[in-house]
């Protein structure tokens, strides 16, 4: 099953998906972990945006049995556009707890940069250059020509799984860094960002993957 999982991250690194995975970090204390309800929580004011973010999460969770609410079903509708003080959120805390999370899966953005990088084979000349004059027409472009360069957007994010549990030290599970290229479609962008993260999860034994099998018995009911 590794190995699996293995392969399905590099074919989600070489195909064109707009999400890559940077580096992520798990608690080495916990070999494995099974929550019974997560709340999911996206950071952002794009209020459409995190809706579909947070469904497409809470889709996944319960295909697998496990109970999930999207933070915008739990939360007043200002949360997040209100700072928030480290005693209200212990009280927050507190409430999911008396409520029945062990869990909260929290997305953000992290950073915004733009990138400028040069357009792969932008004319016919060879690339092996044995004159001066040859070389030079290649790259003048750099300096007279706006089209020679490409402008791009990348925005850094960052997934964290924390246990909530009572009975033990409220900790983190998980955390994931994830790169955002040059996003286009919103829906797109979300599509690639939720497999990605539920792909690295199934990896690292935080949440369990659907079997084929399932995708079967449930295709044969319909």
């Amino acid at each position: 099953m590794k190995l699996l999982k293995g392969l399905i991250l590099c074919v989600l690194a070489c195909c064109c998906s707009t999400a890559e995975l940077v580096e992520n970090w798990k608690n080495p204390d916990i070999e494995s972990y099974s929550p019974d309800k997560v709340l999911l929580v996206g950071m952002t004011s794009n209020k459409k945006a995190r809706q579909q973010f947070e469904k497409q999460l809470k889709r996944e969770y319960e295909s697998r049995g496990i109970e999930s609410v999207m933070s915008l079903e739990f939360f007043e509708p200002s949360f997040l556009l209100e700072k928030k003080t480290e005693e209200q959120l212990k009280t927050l805390e507190d409430s999911l707890i008396i409520n029945g999370f062990d869990t909260i899966l929290f997305t953000k953005v992290i950073g915004v940069e733009d990138k400028i990088a040069y357009k792969k084979y932008y004319d016919g000349y060879d690339n092996t250059y044995r004159r001066f004059s040859e070389d030079y027409l290649k790259y003048q472009d750099a300096f007279y020509n706006p089209d020679y360069y490409e402008e791009y957007t990348v925005y850094h994010t960052e997934t964290a799984m924390y246990c909530i549990c009572p009975t033990k030290e409220r900790e983190l599970i998980w955390k994931g860094y994830i790169d955002i290229m040059d996003p286009h479609s919103m829906s797109e962008t979300i599509n690639d960002y939720v497999r990605l993260v539920i792909v690295v999860l199934e990896e690292q034994q935080l949440i369990n993957p659907v079997l084929l099998e399932d995708h079967i018995n449930e295709n044969a009911i319909m």
